[in-house]
């Protein structure tokens, strides 16, 4: 079993993602809303955004976390991904990163991703 992360770095392929994803065998995806150092690094901090009314322009990540079984399933996960955000070598894409996962519990196998 492998562990993905997937940081989108605009928000609004998500569906598109998680969709492509979901037809493709791939279900179960953990989603966070994030932000990044450097992202954090360069806004200016906005004391009580919440009051009032007033929005802010802040804008951040969606991380994605999904199990699969099979190690070719991260490469096509990385492929149909790449296919919405463009190459994560690029900027402004975001990251996609997997590792083996050495024990999981409370993971069905009846429902595991593929």
């Amino acid at each position: 079993m492998f562990m993905i992360l997937c940081v989108i770095d605009q928000p609004e392929h998500l569906n598109r993602i998680l969709q492509a994803w979901r037809e493709n065998g791939i279900a179960g995806v953990t989603i966070l809303e994030s932000t990044g150092l450097h992202r954090l690094s360069q806004q200016m901090p906005v004391p009580m955004r919440y009051a009032f009314g007033h929005a802010s322009a802040e804008r951040g990540n969606i991380t994605l976390f999904t199990l699969v079984e099979q190690e070719g399933t991260i490469q096509h996960c990385l492929k149909i991904t790449e296919g919405i955000v463009g190459d994560f070598n690029e900027p402004n894409t975001g990251i996609f990163v997997s590792w083996p996962v050495g024990f999981c519990k409370g993971v069905n196998s009846k429902h595991a991703p593929s």
